[in-house]
């Protein structure tokens, strides 16, 4: 039901937006293991927009360069594959959706770098690929967008109303018949994203329950909460155990753990406003 509730967005005014060549040929390159640092550079900088948000992301203070980087293969150097991928996926995925009504855009994307990078925190925890946990999370709230183009008051309605981590699901759910997971699921089909990544996004809304139990969709439930009590102040291990407690038990969470985890982070979404500028 979820699923064919979510491919209206797909049906009504709102546009399917085109994949970025570029965050296409990056997304394939996660195959490749022979992929180049040289390579990635090069593929980044076909797009003098995406190139020039990389390197003004390159020489911000979150990466505290010793010297100031002029070039992309500055950038690769100074910042290493993992890093200039991310960056570069990042703004790829911004760039590729207009601004809507019903959602802030800088918060929006505030957001969800910052659920990419607690995914990223999760997935060293729970031992699962990060590049692909990161490219997840910052994914994973792109399907509000499709939503807000279509119905851009109840989006609104929803935001006004999601005052509790995780609640949005709920909230969406209600108004909708499908959530913000599902409609990302059918926008990474509609994208041809490996069918892994795409049912994960599909399982996000409620990993307990649906089935199989997908730890990629765990984890991104886990980072969107994280994300939400970081926007609220919220103090992370608080957050999980009120909106996630059976979560938390399943995955046996060391909760201080991972709080010195996300600490010592400090502010992983300090970079948004260069990766849309």
């Amino acid at each position: 039901m979820s699923a064919q509730a979510a491919e209206k967005f797909f049906h009504k005014n709102a546009a399917l937006p085109a994949m970025p060549e570029v965050a296409s040929r990056l997304l394939k390159s996660f195959d490749d293991d022979n992929i180049s640092l040289a390579a990635i550079a090069e593929l980044v900088g076909k797009d003098s927009t995406l190139a020039a948000k990389v390197l003004r992301l390159a020489n911000s203070a979150r990466y505290s360069p010793s010297h100031q980087i002029a070039s992309l293969q500055d950038a690769a150097a100074a910042l290493g594959m993992d890093t200039l991928r991310n960056l570069a996926l990042g703004a790829c995925l911004a760039g590729a959706f207009p601004v809507v009504k019903g959602l802030d855009r800088t918060r929006f994307w505030r957001h969800s770098v910052s659920t990419a990078a607690y995914a990223r925190i999760l997935s060293n925890v729970v031992r699962l690929d990060a590049d692909t946990a990161y490219l997840a999370g910052l994914m994973l709230r792109t399907g509000q967008l499709l939503m807000a183009m279509t119905e851009p008051e109840l989006v609104a309605d929803v935001e006004a109303h999601a005052d509790e981590p995780g609640s949005r699901y709920s909230l969406e759910q209600h108004r909708f018949d499908c959530t913000h997971a599902d409609v990302t699921a059918s926008l990474a089909s509609h994208w041809h994203f490996p069918a892994p990544l795409t049912e994960s996004f599909r399982l996000a809304n409620n990993p307990l329950e649906l089935r199989p139990f997908s730890l990629m969709a765990a984890v991104l439930h886990l980072a969107e909460v994280l994300a939400d009590a970081a926007e609220q102040k919220i103090k992370p291990s608080d957050a999980l155990q009120t909106a996630v407690p059976e979560l938390v038990e399943h995955l046996h969470l060391d909760l201080d753990y991972l709080e010195a985890k996300i600490a010592a982070a400090g502010d992983v979404a300090s970079d948004v406003d260069s990766m849309l500028g």
